[in-house]
């Protein structure tokens, strides 16, 4: 493992799915925190794929004149982390870690909702931040546009921030910047932060099909175009567009 981060303050881990919005996040952070470092989990997820396109995402934002390459006053990526997480998989039987259907259980949650998996990752992700002597932690949950995972809601964040801390006696700081924004407004925030080629990057980089389909490349993103997760992403994007649209109509 390198070097720990020379200060803390201005240090952040961004947990980096290779997801739509976990790289919008990983922009995000590194528009605010010089030192950026990223981790990512391997519990057995059927969408896989998406650690296949975190390299490719880092590979870009690491080259001269883009988000994260420590210039003009943009964060420098720094290392990447990827924590294996098998027991995760072994006892979860959702749609996301098995070949089962995507639908909505008799307890009101879809079944591609995997039990504990944020708190896991936030526990992990913090003791990793802690030893690496980072302060701040951003992930890319939300609960305004979501698919009612509890473990997205930002009372269960700060929840988790408050118990992290207790049981660490430390002073790390959550950061969730796509908690009260839909998809259309994640879609508008990756032009904020990095315009068209970032937004770009965010679309065909990055994987957030819940059955791992990279065939087909659609207006918004990769994926099957019927999962829950393709059909946020392809609604969101259509309201963006039609939001330019307006914009830009005399």
């Amino acid at each position: 493992m390198s070097e720990p981060a020379a200060d803390p303050a201005s240090s952040a881990l961004v947990l980096f799915s290779g997801g739509q919005d976990s790289t919008v996040c990983l922009g995000w952070a590194l528009q605010r925190f010089s030192h950026v470092e990223t981790v990512g989990f391997d519990y057995g997820q059927r969408h896989r794929v998406e650690l296949e396109c975190r390299r490719t995402i880092r590979a870009a934002l690491a080259q001269p004149g883009t988000l994260g390459d420590g210039r003009d006053g943009r964060g420098a990526l720094g290392p990447d982390h990827v924590l294996s997480l098998d027991a995760l998989g072994l006892i979860s039987e959702t749609a996301l870690t098995r070949e089962t259907e995507i639908a909505m259980t008799e307890g009101g949650l879809p079944s591609t909702f995997v039990p504990g998996r944020n708190l896991i990752f936030l526990t992990f992700a913090a003791a990793l931040a802690y030893r690496r002597g980072i302060r701040h932690v951003v992930l890319g949950v939300c609960e305004t546009d979501y698919s009612g995972y509890p473990d997205c809601r930002d009372d269960t964040i700060k929840a988790m921030q408050v118990a992290l801390n207790l049981g660490m006696e430390t002073r790390i700081v959550l950061h969730t910047p796509l908690m009260w924004i839909d998809k259309a407004g994640t879609f508008a925030l990756a032009d904020t932060i990095g315009g068209q080629p970032f937004a770009d990057l965010v679309i065909r980089e990055s994987h957030s099909c819940y059955l791992g389909d990279r065939a087909r490349l659609h207006p918004w993103g990769h994926g099957c175009g019927e999962c829950p997760a393709c059909r946020l992403r392809a609604e969101g994007f259509a309201r963006y567009r039609s939001a330019i649209a307006k914009e830009v109509s005399p």
